[in-house]
């Protein structure tokens, strides 16, 4: 693991720095994206069960909750409420009964691709105004915050 150089209160500075600007951030982007959707969008947690689903079709809802750090019965109430919205679709495990797995309805691909097509462009605006050392420092972090949401990712715990 590597070893930082940085002093406590550098650390702490980013730190600080960090948990402030990037809830900023996606509170920016996500009330950007709302205003351009056309019809009420999805709130940001039925989103990030959307995603997961899409990405990893079949999940059921203990390894969505487990991937998304909620709560399995906050995700199952997500999955009620997608599933009476045409969003999601629920299929009955063959071999266990009480487990269902999870896929993204077509009207739910079409609503993300939106979403991702509404962030991208809003992103890509904004990233217009930098300066070239802005958008190489962005550029470089990139990596760096991907690094670091992994290391807050809990370890799942053993059974």
């Amino acid at each position: 693991m590597p070893v930082s150089r940085a002093s406590v209160q550098d650390l702490d500075r980013v730190a600080s720095a960090l948990a402030a600007c990037l809830p900023a951030l996606n509170r920016a982007l996500d009330r950007r994206v709302a205003q351009d959707f056309g019809r009420p969008k999805p709130p940001e947690g039925q989103l990030a069960l959307l995603r997961f689903v899409s990405q990893q079709e079949g999940a059921t809802v203990r390894e969505a909750a487990d991937a998304l750090l909620m709560r399995p019965n906050n995700v199952s109430a997500l999955v009620s409420q997608l599933t009476e919205q045409g969003l999601l679709e629920r299929r009955q495990d063959t071999g266990d009964k009480r487990i269902a797995h999870l896929y993204p309805t077509s009207r739910a691909r079409r609503e993300l691709a939106e979403v991702r097509r509404l962030e991208g462009a809003h992103l890509a605006n904004a990233l217009q105004s930098l300066t070239d050392g802005e958008l190489d420092a962005l550029g470089s972090v990139v990596g760096a915050l991907t690094s670091l949401t992994r290391h807050l990712h809990p370890v799942p715990a053993a059974e």
